[in-house]
């Protein structure tokens, strides 16, 4: 063990982690830093609770992606609170709960909204303290940051623990290559400098999926593992579906599958069943929470409010629903195929707005699909990786607008976990590769969403409206 392998293995090891990653979320995210970002939803949402309130309880700063209920009051002196379709005829009204009725404009004495953030609402759980002294100032770009170096920290910890409990061959060296290839190397590098409501959600998302992955392993910490997937699915619904890891590790642990098929006339093994009810205790109880607070405010349990969204593709969302197979061809080309825009002249490259390839951004994950040896945790990450990659691979939208492909982040830890199980050398061309991914996600980091946008460009690749 070299002097930097000692540094790391050290007491002090985990302190320069973060104050590493900081120092680089703080310097891409510059003059970012100064105020609050134009879209903390979250922010909003925690003002709203402090308040009493479930609804905003001022108007909206601007029209991205806030829920809006649309509240008539009739002459004939009913009230109904829903949204007009956006496709068909226009005279439709949707209510909260019920069929559909016909409205029109003879009908109605007069009519107001209200607004909702829709989002799951974990973070702003987190924002809370903060936001009762700060209220709407409370600046969510420098939360973000602060918070976005805690996940490196954690996924190098995560790493070591594969390593002690001999699943993982790795050196700390070797850990730290896949620590860096996550913090900077990855697009989780340009959403950890910007706040704003969705990259928010994907850095305390990613908080919950190392802690749900250090409490699965061997399922040691049920109810922790339960508490994390919760929380997950309370930072983004997609991250509810990471539930497969703890379900290999349980039975894994606990004689395996074999056992488990001869076993099956008698029922689960008493383990197994102790396992798993331990650990949906806590992940019920969270999700309980989540379906009051969607009644609470849209008078049904399974709605956040994204079906009420006040955006230009509302119709598309009408027609298609939130997930379908439609987009499926679309969405799967962003994340393996979008290439950006190269020039001979300035700006030399353009990125769409639906992002890159994670082969582009990433491409030292490549190295997952080929292992040197196999790991009695592959396939229980790869069943999770497709499990919770399946609901945006389906979703209507495509993470518009991103630098790369965001919605990988949901399921990356994963597939650094298979990387580091994986047995396969970290070649020069492996470093080389996430030299690469440094390179381009550092670009991404300084440029995104900045520059007039002239580092970008959009298309009709997955176009708005019902496409």
């Amino acid at each position: 063990m070299n002097r930097f392998e000692r540094l790391f293995a050290s007491r002090w090891g985990l302190p320069v982690l973060y104050v590493v990653f900081l120092g680089a979320y703080l310097g891409a995210s510059s003059g970012r830093l100064r105020q609050h970002s134009p879209y903390n939803h979250f922010v909003y949402l925690a003002e709203g609770w402090l308040k009493g309130r479930l609804d905003m309880p001022v108007p909206p700063p601007n029209e991205n992606d806030w829920a809006r209920v649309e509240v008539l009051h009739l002459k004939d002196g009913r009230t109904l609170k829903g949204m007009f379709g956006k496709t068909g005829p226009t005279d439709r009204f949707y209510p909260l709960r019920g069929p559909s009725v016909t409205i029109d404009n003879e009908q109605i004495a007069s009519r107001s909204d209200i607004r909702y953030v829709s989002f799951p609402p974990f973070p702003a759980v987190l924002m809370l303290p903060f936001v009762a002294v700060s209220h709407l100032r409370f600046n969510d770009v420098l939360f973000t940051a602060i918070w976005a170096a805690i996940n490196p920290m954690l996924l190098f910890l995560l790493l070591r623990r594969l390593k002690t409990r001999g699943y993982s061959k790795r050196s700390i060296g070797d850990d730290l290559w896949l620590t860096v290839m996550f913090g900077v190397g990855s697009v989780y590098y340009f959403v950890s400098v910007i706040g704003q409501v969705w990259f928010t959600a994907h850095v305390v998302g990613i908080t919950c999926a190392i802690g749900y992955a250090w409490a699965s392993l061997d399922a040691v910490y049920p109810a922790l593992a339960g508490l994390c997937v919760g929380l997950g699915f309370a930072s983004r619904a997609s991250m509810g579906f990471m539930a497969p890891f703890f379900v290999f590790e349980a039975v894994r642990a606990t004689g395996g599958w074999e056992r488990l098929r001869k076993l099956r006339r008698e029922g689960l093994p008493a383990g197994l069943l102790t396992k798993l009810v331990r650990f949906a205790i806590p992940a019920g109880a969270v999700l309980t929470a989540l379906l009051v607070h969607n009644y609470l405010r849209f008078q049904q349990f399974s709605e956040f409010g994204h079906k009420y969204l006040n955006i230009g593709w509302q119709d598309r969302m009408q027609r298609w629903g939130l997930t379908n197979y439609h987009f499926l061809s679309r969405n799967l080309t962003c994340a393996l195929l979008l290439l950006p825009r190269i020039f001979s002249q300035y700006p030399f490259l353009k990125v769409s707005d639906h992002g890159m390839s994670m082969l582009v951004t990433s491409p030292a994950l490549g190295y997952t699909v080929a292992p040197a040896e196999r790991s009695p945790l592959a396939r229980g990450l790869w069943i999770t990786i497709l499990a919770t990659a399946l609901p945006t691979l389906l979703y209507h939208n495509s993470g518009f607008q991103q630098f790369g492909y965001r919605f990988s982040l949901d399921y990356i830890v994963f597939l650094v976990m298979l990387l580091a199980v994986g047995g396969r050398r970290f070649t020069r061309l492996f470093k080389t590769l996430v030299i690469f991914g440094i390179a381009i996600n550092l670009f991404g980091a300084i440029v995104f969403d900045r520059f007039g946008g002239v580092f970008a460009y959009n298309d009709s690749f997955f176009p708005h409206g019902n496409n």
